[in-house]
């Protein structure tokens, strides 16, 4: 081996452009997506891409930092465990993208081993301004890094860096945390094949992934004892209120974690606690009845060998994987063959 074993009130923000996950979007593709979602028979559903207003972002890093959620941890572990095994045995790495960098946290414990006299330069991508230049700032002072960071999407932004490539040498590409998980099926190996369209053989992919475990210790992570979850959660119907001009009532909905064996998924959804009649801007209303959910989000667990195998159909080939004894969670190292 290479490498050691929706047409609702837009009027007065249409200018307005969102960054999310990996994605922006503008006031209209949100109230696109609420009316389609909302409007469904049967169950009703929100994109779970639009939790992450400033308020939902900063939400979501106090959950990682609750007992319950222990998906954070494990992966700065498996990463401090391991880092200095990424270093290939032929070749040499010119270049490190990172898929959702944030600040940068976890890509801190890898570029020192990478970084050598000929340089490193390190891509953080992300659709934040602000984590992109927090990133730059806390690994400057890393010796022979130069740290080019991408305001943009995953794919746009793996694309731009990918050009930086120098002759001879090969590209690390880092997709941490579990974000993978909040992929359906189908879209997360059409995603890893975008991946591999745009490296190159003997590329590399380090990839996240967080595991199955038993249901009770899984379900824990999204109904903490807290309530932390449950305000993430309610917190997207607060969202429509201010941004497209809806009037949910928050006391008459309640959260709701489940796990759905068959599809090895947590599912988040927003229970009605009441018969209630919602209006979403001038021209969109929507009946709930009591017990009705909105379905809010779906995070994918795996087996590890479902991970090779995904990457495999893909165009990878698992050369190394890594499981965190104390919360079942593993980084799986791809190298990208054929053409």
């Amino acid at each position: 081996m290479g490498w050691v074993t929706s047409k609702l009130l837009v009027s007065r923000a249409c200018c307005v452009e969102n960054q999310v996950n990996g994605h922006r979007f503008s006031i209209e593709e949100f109230a696109r997506d609420v009316r389609a979602g909302l409007a469904k028979t049967g169950q009703k559903e929100l994109y779970s891409k639009y939790f992450y207003d400033d308020l939902g972002t900063a939400l979501f890093e106090a959950i990682t930092l609750l007992p319950e959620y222990g998906l954070t941890r494990a992966d700065l572990r498996l990463l401090r465990a391991h880092a200095g095994r990424l270093s290939p045995e032929s070749g040499r790495i010119s270049i490190v993208a990172e898929l959702g960098s944030g600040s940068g946290e976890k890509a801190r414990c890898i570029l020192p081993y990478l970084t050598g006299p000929d340089g490193l330069i390190y891509c953080p991508i992300d659709i934040s301004p602000a984590a992109l230049t927090r990133c730059e700032r806390d690994v400057s002072d890393i010796p022979h890094l130069r740290v080019m960071p991408f305001e943009n999407s995953y794919v746009e932004g793996l694309a731009a860096a990918a050009r930086l490539r120098k002759p001879g040498s090969s590209m690390l590409v880092l997709f941490l945390g579990s974000s993978l998980g909040n992929f359906e099926p189908d879209a997360a190996a059409k995603f890893l094949r975008e991946i591999r369209g745009m490296v190159m053989p003997a590329d590399w992919v380090l990839l996240s992934t967080d595991l199955v475990k038993p249901v009770d210790r899984m379900l824990a992570a999204y109904q903490d004892e807290l309530g932390l979850t449950a305000v993430f959660n309610l917190n997207l119907l607060a969202r429509i209120n201010r941004e497209l001009g809806a009037n949910f009532n928050l006391n008459h909905f309640e959260h709701e974690a489940r796990y759905c064996d068959s599809e090895q998924r947590i599912e988040m959804h927003l229970r009605a606690t009441v018969d209630q009649t919602v209006s979403i801007g001038q021209d969109l209303t929507v009946q709930l009845n009591a017990g009705e959910t909105i379905w809010t989000e779906s995070s994918y667990k795996f087996h590890p060998q479902q991970v090779a195998a995904l990457a495999g159909k893909a165009g990878f080939v698992c050369e190394a994987q890594w499981i965190d004894a104390e919360w079942p969670f593993a980084q799986s190292l791809l190298r990208a063959v054929g053409n």
